[in-house]
């Protein structure tokens, strides 16, 4: 994270300065900066949660292969083993 304080100017477009507008008129926001912030950490949330849906999914599937029996499993004393040679 960055300590210190990023000035900046964007042009984002009519459509979007319209969203922001609509969004501060009806009183989720005060001003731009604000709707602007809070879109940011949706997106990271959105980010954030569809990056766990991913690891979920491929866990589900590795574990659908164990149990099927199509992914040999290895004791942690034999990983130990390997890598200690």
């Amino acid at each position: 994270m960055c300590s210190g304080v990023i000035s900046m100017n964007i042009n984002i477009g009519r459509p979007y300065e319209e969203a922001i507008r609509r969004i501060i008129d009806k009183g989720y926001a005060g001003n731009q900066t604000e709707v602007i912030r809070q879109a940011i950490l949706a997106y990271e949330r959105m980010i954030e949660e569809e990056e766990l849906m991913l690891v979920h999914r491929g866990v589900s599937i590795e574990m659908g292969e164990v149990l099927a029996g199509k992914t040999p499993l290895t004791s942690l004393d034999e990983v130990r083993r390997l890598i200690t040679k």
